[in-house]
């Protein structure tokens, strides 16, 4: 996965990026709990500050590499799907976790991702919840903060920390909440960016999720190779991306080290 880091070609997306998202931390501080939010036709949440968040950013790195292309969660549905052509593309989720954000849950996370020829490069994710810029990817490390991050390597036990968010489809994979409860700690934070964020931090040991999509965990996929984690898709990869597609198919996938992914398939019989 990893680009090459000889040329000024990322270095000056990077920057561009850690900026472009902490810009918009003050809206987004100041209408917590408090935008007004609606449904969308796919049954997902959204507020004016999504929508906000999303024309800032996209108008900063439009306007500083107008030759990428960017791609939003917040694109106007019906559109679509969008081939991804240029060399550098962007995805971004303007509010991981909106149904926290609206409510007033702090769980919740601004995540923008970098790709080079589809493929994640660099992640950058603003943790609301403790006001920290989590960034990295391949041949640059991972930073929570100020902190250089890094993978548990701890091998999975009981005390093993799981975030675990519920399948859109409980028929489909029937068991897997009490497969998880009976072998580890469980976490479900409402955000499935900061669960595979906080693995690659360090903080949880792993994380499942059966409904995701791609700009759920664009950011944190980088983030994970860099602080030496593994990500298993149990399905075909979504990476590299071809087209961005709002009406893409939910992914399928685990993450952690090497051990605890490997105790997770076994755990959940994949």
């Amino acid at each position: 996965m990893a680009a090459s880091v000889d040329s000024d070609f990322l270095p000056r997306r990077i920057a561009a990026a850690r900026k472009a998202v902490m810009a918009q931390t003050t809206l987004m501080h100041r209408e917590f709990g408090r935008a007004a939010s609606e449904w969308k036709s796919d049954g997902t949440r959204v507020t004016a500050v999504d929508h906000a968040i999303s024309r800032g950013i996209i108008g900063e790195l439009q306007s500083e590499f107008p030759e990428d292309q960017v791609f939003s969660e917040e694109l106007a549905e019906g559109e679509g799907p969008w081939p991804v052509e240029a060399r550098f593309s962007w995805v971004l989720d303007p509010v991981d976790g909106t149904n926290n954000y609206a409510t007033g849950l702090a769980n919740c996370a601004i995540s923008l991702a970098l790709l080079e020829h589809g493929t994640p490069v660099y992640g950058v994710i603003y943790d609301f919840a403790r006001r920290t810029l989590m960034h990295g990817g391949p041949g640059f490390g991972v930073w929570d903060g100020e902190r250089e991050a890094r993978v548990r390597s701890e091998p999975p036990n009981a005390q093993t920390l799981v975030a675990f968010h519920s399948p859109m489809e409980s028929t489909r994979y029937p068991g897997h909440a009490d497969a998880i409860v009976s072998h580890f700690k469980l976490r479900a934070l409402g955000s499935s960016t900061l669960h595979f964020a906080y693995v690659a931090a360090g903080i949880l040991d792993g994380a499942v999720d059966h409904n995701v999509k791609i700009w759920d965990i664009a950011a944190a996929l980088p983030l994970i190779e860099a602080a030496g984690g593994e990500v298993r898709f149990v399905h075909a990869p979504p990476v590299p991306l071809r087209q961005f597609d709002l009406r893409m198919p939910r992914i399928f996938l685990i993450a952690g080290n090497a051990e605890v992914c490997a105790r997770l398939r076994e755990v959940l019989g994949l």
